[in-house]
């Protein structure tokens, strides 16, 4: 048995990854991983494979009866997640033309490839949406500007045209595009409004942002208090630079880490409701159009979960007319 397999039973699956290096050559992959990982069963096995969790050699295998060389290292990545296949719809879609797309990202889905998952993914389920049914050979032009955590939801734009991917990116990374997100935050803020400035860097042990003394790169948190609760306040954030988890780690180092951020610091039991992901949701973008050069500003409503537990507090009824 390989090191590293283990019992998984249903839903129940734990996260980790599995490697090995198959002793044989000339049978199907899946057959091989089977006969070498005996406590993963080849059902699960072609869940794996069929969702892009399984690498040979360094590259993503999407079929398992492709036939294995002696010596060939696998790696199996997985998430813990359900084998759930998300597809956009009509209510997904905030606007679209023959450039550009918008999208109100749904919580609980990755938006882009991951080592555990490609099927799914926002990026995957985009590249279905703007398949042309006509010509199947032709591989959408899709471009990725922006990337939302998977517990993240809101407003997601990407270019979907070679003549917009160049201004769109630019308009990013030149931070010309303009980010409001809406935060629950743990406490009430001593400030209406306030700033955190630091540089940002992983930490190679704990595999999580932190603010360091140098090194870092540097990001800028802004937010304003739309309402404060005995427990928790609702914040608007606006974020000048785009740095992996920047609103989560600022939030947190200053003591009021995000709902339901356990990653980060959120102590379970704070609310006296279920809390089924981190309360952070991406409601505003203002930008230009990348080819006509229009004013775009586009919204993305409450979502229903953060909607839910805002009334638990006492707040049915947001109001963001002047946001």
């Amino acid at each position: 048995m390989a090191r590293g397999c283990f019992s998984m039973d249903g839903n129940n699956i734990q996260r980790r990854t599995i490697r090995l290096q198959l002793p044989s050559a000339g049978v199907r992959l899946d057959q091989a991983i089977c006969e070498n990982c005996v406590d993963l069963s080849c059902a699960m096995l072609s869940k794996l494979i069929d969702v892009g969790g399984v690498h040979v050699n360094g590259r993503r295998v999407r079929q398992g009866g492709v036939k294995a060389s002696a010596g060939a290292k696998v790696e199996i990545f997985i998430d813990g997640l359900p084998f759930n296949y998300y597809r956009l719809t009509d209510n997904d879609i905030i606007y679209q033309d023959k450039y550009i797309i918008v999208i109100n990202k749904p919580t609980l889905v990755e938006s882009q490839p991951t080592p555990a998952r490609y099927k799914g993914t926002l990026y995957e389920a985009l590249l279905l949406w703007l398949q042309d049914p006509y010509r199947l050979q032709l591989k959408p032009s899709l471009g990725m500007v922006q990337r939302l955590d998977r517990e993240t939801s809101g407003v997601m734009i990407f270019s979907i045209h070679p003549l917009a991917h160049k201004g769109l990116t630019q308009a990013f990374t030149q931070h010309q595009a303009k980010k409001k997100y809406l935060a629950l935050v743990c406490g009430n803020m001593n400030c209406a409004s306030g700033e955190f400035v630091s540089e940002l860097a992983k930490n190679r042990a704990s595999n999580k942002m932190k603010s360091v003394a140098k090194g870092g790169k540097l990001a800028v948190t802004n937010y304003t208090t739309i309402c404060q609760f005995d427990c928790c306040s609702l914040v608007e954030v606006d974020i000048p630079t785009g740095r992996r988890h920047q609103i989560r780690v600022h939030f947190s180092e200053a003591g009021h880490p995000l709902v339901g951020d356990v990653r980060y610091g959120y102590q379970t039991g704070v609310l006296d409701i279920d809390v089924p992901r981190t309360m952070l949701h991406s409601w505003q973008l203002n930008c230009l159009h990348p080819v006509s050069g229009a004013m775009l500003s586009f919204k993305a409503p409450l979502p229903e979960e953060l909607q839910r537990i805002l009334t638990h507090l006492g707040c049915s009824n947001v109001d963001l007319s002047a946001n």
